[in-house]
C-alpha cells in the first residue's frame, strides 16, 4: 500500500510541476506579447519623431537657400554710396 501511495505522489508531484511549468510558460508569453506591444508602439512614436526631424530640417535648408539669395542684395545695398537727403 505504501509504495501505491509513493507511486501516487510521485505522479502528482510531476502532474503539479508539469502544471506550474506551462502555466510560467503562459505567463512569459503574455508578457513578451505586452513588451512587444510596447516596442512596437516606441517605434512609432520614433519614426514619427524622425519624420517631423527631416521635416524641419527641409523648411531650415530652404530658409537657408532665401537667406543665401537676399544676403547678395543686402551687400550690394550696404555698398551703395549713399544717397543725399532731399530738402
Amino acid at each position: 500500500m505504501a509504495r501505491q501511495h509513493l507511486k501516487s505522489a510521485g505522479m502528482l508531484g510531476v502532474a503539479l510541476v508539469a502544471t506550474l511549468g506551462l502555466g510560467a510558460c503562459a505567463t512569459y508569453k503574455n508578457e513578451f506579447a505586452t513588451i512587444n506591444s510596447r516596442l512596437d508602439q516606441l517605434d512609432a512614436k520614433v519614426q514619427g519623431a524622425a519624420q517631423s526631424a527631416e521635416s524641419a530640417n527641409q523648411s531650415a535648408q530652404r530658409a537657408n537657400q532665401r537667406l543665401d539669395q537676399i544676403e547678395g542684395r543686402v551687400q550690394q545695398l550696404e555698398s551703395a554710396p549713399r544717397r543725399a537727403a532731399r530738402g
